[in-house]
């Protein structure tokens, strides 16, 4: 973990280019560092998934505006002042990536930073050995 769910109106597809904002959101979060400069997520552990909503209906229901959601999701335990570090990476990678976008077209765009005790873990996946997992 994190994990970085992103939600977007299917009409915003052409344009969005969703993978490149998904690379430049997961190289965002692995920038973070703690006060002893270390890394704050693990390498193998943080991911980012886009899906575009085919159904959807956004403020007057003229189908000319779209949104983005996007839901980051950590495990508890981290500072306020990692939780900002997290934030303000994120949110730099999202003005970068939508500015241009956000100069052509109306929609709304949401970032939300959720973290709390799973009521369940499981974690199967072999990525965590390739990065040398902490």
């Amino acid at each position: 973990m994190p994990h970085l769910v992103v939600c977007y109106s299917a009409n915003l597809e052409a344009q969005a280019d969703m993978s490149r904002f998904c690379r430049s959101a997961v190289d965002a979060l692995l920038s973070v560092r703690d006060d002893a400069g270390k890394p704050v997520f693990p390498t193998g552990g943080t991911r980012a998934f886009a899906y575009p909503a085919a159904h959807f209906a956004v403020a007057d229901g003229s189908g000319d505006h779209g949104f983005v959601y996007i839901n980051l999701r950590m495990a508890a335990g981290r500072s306020a002042a990692i939780h900002a570090a997290a934030g303000a990476a994120l949110s730099g990678a999202v003005r970068e990536h939508f500015a241009p976008l956000l100069a052509q077209r109306h929609f709304g765009l949401t970032v939300q930073i959720d973290e709390g005790a799973e009521v369940f873990d499981a974690k199967l996946g072999n990525l965590h050995p390739l990065f040398g997992a902490r």
